[in-house]
């Protein structure tokens, strides 16, 4: 049947063979969890999206054999052959294991396989006996199942691909175009500037099995192990320090009594009582604001480009010494959203281990009662994001595909007014039900896109950072413009903060004057007032906790601000790729790789670095929040329950 279609031949078998078993699986699977898949009225989604998730793959896996047959030689396709037959007939063998073992793995894990599984290969003995005593006959079926399909793939292999001939070079030619062009858009399967990635899969914003059932399980694989490419252990970098002392150190700068910690097994887990008091729960919304640094604020001694935020600046808590924990917007969202300290590494947002069961606000909000919601502007697959806050208590998402009729809309997605409006929309939408949401802007990312009309231009061009964030100014100014008229408001406390700086460049190992940002509190009960002591982006969250009437169980690191003692001068934690800076008050401990701590005494008006004199525990300080976030996410101790 497919040997007349020449080099194609072995392709289209292959396409047709990996369709055709991720289907079947995916059906089967399906009906095994038929109760929970049909609370998804759009599970239908599931097999379409399904199969694009499946070309990806495939596409990606054609690409070799494809130039290979139309690009080299008659004799060294015909000499390649049964090379040919194997690699087409592995990519189905390991398909199809990675299908069988995924009922059992969705069982233990309600996942499909993914970084777990990985890490388990590295203990295959023990993993084998356990698989052994606990599937036993389910491991037989497989193999015997197995084998059935490794003879019947390599049987239609080898019948085609050792049949067919391959084509004259004027027929190559005219087909290596639109067959390439086929196969790249296949792996892109998307025509926006960004690729789909694995975040497409979660349409589902209810159901995690759905989005978990829409992927398959060699992706799935595959995209864990490139993750973990990702991941760096801090030891290898900065030095060792045993669990104890790395729990003592963090947890005695955190300044909670023994007594408040209630989980040994969740090491860090610990009560936070209400700091003020309210008649219902306050609603919290966090406006996390693209690369918005202190050196455009006006209010900070900055330039004269937000002149909403400075008069608002005087309605709230306004914190002058805040800084970012790194430069990337997954880097705030690890910060900001779930507490998590940073690592050497890629973000949480987009790592395998923190898919789901790792804590976030979202989950703690959405175990009190709220509503809990992301809106954003562009596409919510980017970075990851969208499977992120969809596997961890995140309940809606408001992306670029649900604005109707936007004013405008850019590289980046629609513009910062049109993701207020929608935000303010949303919000009245909810009625008294308590609600938390996290509102991520856009429009202050190159190339700085916007409407006319707006703002009057600081500069000229219009396409300028500075002209962007005049225009991101405004936008926050029209959101609590139209809250100001909602009922919403009252009830409701509110924090803008940046996300990280602009580009950050310098001579120095940690160029702490790019990670200043602004942030400011705004709500009942909370004091309009700066707050100079130095912050960090990790503090946030239990600050919020602090002004929002609820009494919560939680794992994070960071200080409310509203306990710090009198003689504590606040600390911040900045990753600057594989630099590490732990800075309390003005004194600033630098770990590198591979070297010995460095210590420095920073000046805040001159941005300058001073060399100074290491202090033993101090460094041993720093190591020791280097050392934690890897510690919580490797053993998934990063968690409610």
């Amino acid at each position: 049947m497919f040997s007349k279609f020449g080099p194609l031949s072995p392709l289209l078998l292959f396409l047709t063979l990996s369709l055709s078993l991720f289907l079947v699986s995916r059906l089967l699977l399906s009906f095994a969890y038929w109760d929970r898949i049909i609370q998804e009225p759009h599970f239908y989604l599931m097999y379409l999206i399904g199969i694009r998730m499946d070309l990806i793959l495939i596409c990606y896996y054609l690409f070799l054999p494809a130039l290979f047959f139309l690009l080299l030689p008659k004799q060294f396709i015909n000499s390649s052959k049964f090379f040919w037959i194997f690699y087409f007939t592995l990519f189905i063998d390991v398909a199809f294991f990675m299908e069988m073992a995924t009922l059992p793995f969705i069982r233990e894990y309600d996942l499909r396989p993914d970084a777990i599984f990985i890490r388990y290969l590295k203990h295959f003995k023990e993993v084998s006996e356990t698989v052994w005593a606990t599937n036993k006959w389910e491991l037989i079926i497989t193999l015997i199942l197995l084998s059935f399909v490794h003879y019947f793939t390599w049987k239609s292999f080898k019948n085609v691909v050792l049949n067919f001939k391959p084509l004259t070079w004027r027929y190559r030619f005219l087909l290596l175009p639109g067959l390439g062009g086929l196969l790249f858009l296949g792996a892109r399967s998307s025509l926006s500037p960004r690729p789909a990635n694995i975040s497409t899969a979660y349409f589902s914003e209810k159901n995690k099995l759905v989005n978990e059932l829409t992927l398959n399980s060699t992706y799935s694989v595959f995209i864990a192990a490139t993750r973990l490419t990702n991941e760096k252990d801090p030891s290898a970098f900065y030095g060792n320090m045993n669990e104890a002392e790395v729990f003592a150190r963090v947890k005695k700068n955190m300044q909670i009594p023994d007594s408040a910690f209630v989980k040994s097994e969740i090491p860090f887990l610990h009560k936070q009582e209400a700091g003020a008091n309210s008649k219902r729960p306050l609603n919290v919304v966090i406006i996390l604001q693209e690369s918005l640094g202190a050196e455009y604020i006006g209010a900070l001694g900055g330039l004269p480009l937000t002149p909403n935020i400075d008069k608002l600046s005087k309605e709230g808590l306004f914190l002058t010494n805040l800084y970012s924990t790194g430069t990337r917007t997954v880097r705030g969202i690890e910060a900001v959203v779930t507490g998590f300290l940073p690592t050497p590494g890629n973000s949480v947002v987009n790592l395998g281990l923190s898919r789901s069961d790792f804590f976030t606000s979202g989950e703690l909000f959405k175990k009190q009662g709220y509503t809990t919601e992301f809106i954003y502007g562009g596409q919510s697959n980017f970075d990851e994001m969208r499977s992120f806050f969809l596997g961890n208590g995140f309940t809606n998402i408001y992306d670029e595909p649900t604005f109707v009729k936007p004013a405008f809309k850019g590289v980046w997605g629609v513009s910062d007014e049109d993701l207020m409006r929608k935000a303010d929309e949303v919000f009245r939408s909810h009625g008294d039900k308590p609600f938390f949401s996290v509102i991520l802007s856009t429009s202050n990312h190159s190339p700085f896109e916007f409407p006319d009309g707006r703002i009057q231009l600081y500069e000229q061009p219009k396409q300028t950072v500075h002209n962007a964030m005049k225009y991101a100014d405004y936008s926050v100014g029209l959101f609590f413009e139209l809250a100001k008229k909602s009922d919403y408001y009252k009830n409701t406390l509110f924090l803008v903060v940046a996300d990280h700086n602009t580009r950050v460049f310098g001579d120095d190992f940690v160029p702490v004057h790019k990670f200043h940002i602004p942030g400011l509190l705004i709500g009942p009960g909370v004091p309009k007032e700066t707050f100079n002591k130095v912050a960090s982006q990790v503090d946030l969250l239990p600050t919020l906790l602090h002004f929002a009437g609820i009494n919560t169980t939680n794992p994070m690191i960071g200080k409310d601000l509203m306990q710090l003692k009198a003689d504590d001068p606040g600390r911040a934690i900045m990753q600057y790729s594989n630099n590490y800076g732990y800075m309390v008050g003005d004194s600033l401990i630098v770990l590198k790789p591979y070297q010995a701590p460095q210590a420095f005494v920073y000046d805040k008006v001159t941005h300058k670095l001073s060399p100074a004199t290491v202090n033993s525990e101090s460094a041993k300080d720093a190591l020791a929040h280097a050392l934690l976030p890897w510690n919580l996410y490797q053993s998934k101790r990063y968690r409610i329950d």
